[in-house]
């Protein structure tokens, strides 16, 4: 090869990068394609973290942006406002019949046309799903992806398809265009619309119903249940296989149209790294684990209580937006949430309720959560007034909400709901494992590399427990003598604890777990007992 053959081959490789549409417009033509995240991500081979920067702070660079821009001017082509087919000045001549043009088929080259026969050959872009997939068009279960989306290839199976009138000629095919053009919603055309001049936009009408996502969980345990044959335990163990990724898919979905973007990977401090491969990082939960030291005089009935949905309920705590930023003083600010190295308070109630947290046995500061510190600063205020404030002497946080996952626990919430109310031990099962392995696995895991929040993951775990002592703290204050409290869920009690709490299956009532027998019984010689002086 040549001087100026290898200068000509250099020149060759250095190609201009493709053409982006502003980030606000990659996401919009996303949603309004009915998109996730995780199914560009997965289009594209990369994460949907990446993706969401890509919409929000950063640009792709090499193959990738192209292929990137590839989809967004194919989305853009799609999503463009159909114009009105003009009316021929004379009638046509006749021409062969066509079938008409899908919109799958209109994603394909028209090189695809076979001339020969007047048909799309489309079986070569078509893959049969073994799990349906929400259609691009409709969000209804879809059987089959086209071009790489999943979509119904018969127009009347799609939640979009309106009933067609015979057209005198098929609409001519559309090329992409220069720049995405986006879709905006066109009332259908009524008699007399056409002389009507300009449409006022409607009125933004109050207390209309919202639409929701569409109900993702139904669907994939009817696709596990029809893969599987209707064997139950082989679908449930199916859809607990793969509960993580479903998780991500339908926080992804709930997070559609959100006030903030999740950042998946943000920085942390090094306290929230694990020092060893198997060892921990420096951030105390306040898990309970505490038994009362001695019961009452007597011999007592205690009843073990089971706080259904633990860590479903704790979805609904002050999680930190963004980036952890590092700051020093007391001052604790609501509007904030993260991390905080602080000196915990004496606690002087050991005897008849837990310490707020939990089984400590070196004093000194330590790094606790948020729903820790909120709980120590509500029990030192006036109301409760049963400790000091807590000392603080640093914090990591960041603006925070206690909404962020609202929408995605409000979801599982009414699958579980559901299933209970239908006796659905595999939707039951698949929910659990749903909420249990997303908050396990946000920290450093290997099952979930879409979400990096080891911040979230201590908080959310946290609120759990600040929940179950809370709930102690209720049963103290009704007269029942709290005897143990275990983890997120294990609550020990002596007296009529119905009168405190309801008895159910729902995330805000309790389950009876056990019942046994403790204490030593009075005798007529115990100045307590029944033998005792009046």
């Amino acid at each position: 090869m040549s001087d100026f053959d290898a200068i000509d081959s250099l020149l060759a490789s250095v190609a201009p990068e493709a053409d982006l549409p502003e980030r606000p417009v990659r996401r919009e033509l996303r949603e309004q394609a009915g998109l996730s995240k995780a199914q560009v991500a997965r289009a594209l081979a990369v994460s949907p973290s990446t993706v969401a920067a890509w919409e929000s702070d950063r640009d792709p660079a090499g193959e990738v942006r192209t292929k990137y821009a590839y989809l967004l001017d194919g989305l853009a082509a799609k999503l463009a406002p159909q114009p009105e087919p003009a009316e021929p000045a004379e009638p046509a001549e006749p021409s062969p019949a066509s079938p008409p043009t899908t919109t799958a088929q209109a994603a394909q080259d028209t090189n695809d046309t076979n001339s020969t026969s007047g048909t799309n050959d489309e079986d070569d872009d078509v893959e049969t799903l073994a799990v349906p997939e929400p259609c691009v068009l409709c969000g209804a279960p879809a059987g089959q992806r086209v071009a790489g989306f999943p979509q119904h290839l018969d127009p009347a199976d799609c939640a979009t398809a309106a009933p067609q009138a015979p057209a005198a000629e098929p609409a001519p095919r559309r090329t992409r265009p220069e720049a995405p053009a986006l879709r905006t919603p066109r009332a259908e055309a009524r008699p007399g619309d056409r002389d009507a001049g300009p449409r006022k936009p409607p009125t933004k009408r109050a207390f209309q119903p919202q639409s929701g996502p569409p109900d993702l969980i139904a669907e994939t345990v009817r696709s596990a249940l029809a893969a599987h044959e209707g064997d139950v335990e082989a679908a449930t163990a199916a859809l607990v296989r793969k509960a993580i990724p479903d998780a991500m898919a339908l926080l992804d979905e709930t997070r559609k149209g959100g006030r903030y973007d999740v950042i998946a990977h943000p920085w942390v401090p090094d306290i929230l790294r694990k020092q060893t491969a198997r060892g921990a990082d420096s951030i105390w939960e306040a898990r309970p684990k505490w038994t009362r030291p001695e019961l009452p005089p007597g011999e007592h009935e205690v009843t073990a209580l089971d706080m259904n949905g633990a860590y479903l309920s704790a979805l609904k705590t002050h999680l930190p937006i963004g980036q952890l930023e590092h700051s020093t003083g007391f001052d604790h600010d609501r509007r904030r949430a993260g991390v905080h190295l602080i000196t915990p308070p004496h606690w002087a109630h050991d005897a008849v309720l837990p310490n707020p947290i939990g089984q400590r046995d070196e004093p000194g500061p330590l790094w606790v959560t948020e729903p820790t510190l909120r709980l120590l600063l509500r029990l030192s205020g006036p109301k409760y007034g049963l400790c000091e404030a807590p000392e603080i002497h640093e914090s990591y946080t960041s603006g925070a909400t206690e909404n962020l996952l609202e929408k995605f626990r409000a979801a599982l919430v009414t699958a579980r709901e559901n299933a209970i109310a239908e006796d659905d031990d595999v939707t039951l099962e698949y929910v659990k494992a749903m909420y249990s392995k997303f908050v396990s696995t946000m920290g450093e895991s290997n099952y979930n590399r879409e979400l990096y929040r080891p911040d979230w993951m201590h908080l959310i775990r946290s609120q759990a427990f600040a929940n179950l002592w809370m709930k102690a703290l209720k049963a103290h204050e009704q007269g029942l003598s709290v005897v143990r409290a275990m983890g997120t869920d294990e609550l020990h009690v002596i007296g009529d604890w119905r009168r405190v709490f309801a008895e159910g299956r729902g995330v805000t009532e309790v389950k009876l777990k056990d019942v046994y027998t403790a204490g030593t019984p009075l005798t007529d010689d115990d100045p307590t007992g029944p033998g005792a002086a009046d």
